[in-house]
């Protein structure tokens, strides 16, 4: 198993707990149908500008397997994908789409399975005219994604952890979720209410 495939068993609130705020899209980056398995992979950057969606057509047919593509676009009137283009990336092994943007066709794409994390949905496909290279740095729902970075996306948001930091952030992962799995509810609110206490007391909060 590979260092990126391994994210897949990581959350993204355990994620953003150890990133911040800086790391996680906006909640305007959301999956569009569910429930929605967790997806994570490498980004593979592509930018569209407005009303047009060459590019993301064209990053089908490169991104290699299990990457998942990250789209930077900002239009909310037209489609960046449809359900062929979604059928054409599941085959080809592409993990999932991030998009900061819309899609159409979801009922195909929700049948399909494949998993897409968007702005929303109309029904208005975009031109084909935008040449702009693939793998540049993009900003999607707020955050600098690279190519390379580690996104992970589930139902509670998008983290993008960045390629150099990706060592250190999952074994920091792994240890933050073993340590919670190993304690009881019971030590955990005791601990919970002597720090809420704390901080209380020293606001002078009285009550």
């Amino acid at each position: 198993m590979t260092e990126t495939s391994e994210f897949a068993d990581i959350p993204t609130t355990t994620l953003a707990d150890l990133l911040g705020r800086d790391q996680v899209m906006d909640i305007g980056i959301r999956p569009l149908w569910g429930p929605v398995p967790r997806v994570a992979g490498p980004a593979f950057t592509v930018r569209c500008p407005p009303g047009d969606n060459l590019m993301l057509h064209a990053a089908i047919h490169r991104a290699p397997a299990g990457s998942v593509i990250v789209v930077e676009s900002g239009d909310l009137d037209y489609a960046l994908a449809g359900g062929n283009v979604c059928a054409v990336a599941q085959r080809r092994g592409i993990a999932g789409f991030v998009a900061d943007g819309l899609i159409r066709d979801l009922a195909e794409v929700r049948e399909a399975g494949f998993p897409v994390f968007a702005r929303g949905v109309v029904p208005i496909p975009a031109a084909k005219k935008g040449v702009a290279p693939l793998g540049g740095p993009v900003r999607c729902g707020g955050v600098r994604v690279e190519a390379g970075d580690v996104v992970v996306a589930d139902e509670e948001g998008v983290v993008a952890v960045p390629a150099a930091r990706r060592s250190d952030v999952l074994a920091a992962a792994r240890a933050k979720l073993a340590k919670e799995a190993a304690e009881t509810l019971d030590a955990w609110e005791a601990a919970h209410r002597a720090r809420i206490d704390e901080i209380l007391a020293e606001a002078g909060f009285e009550g």
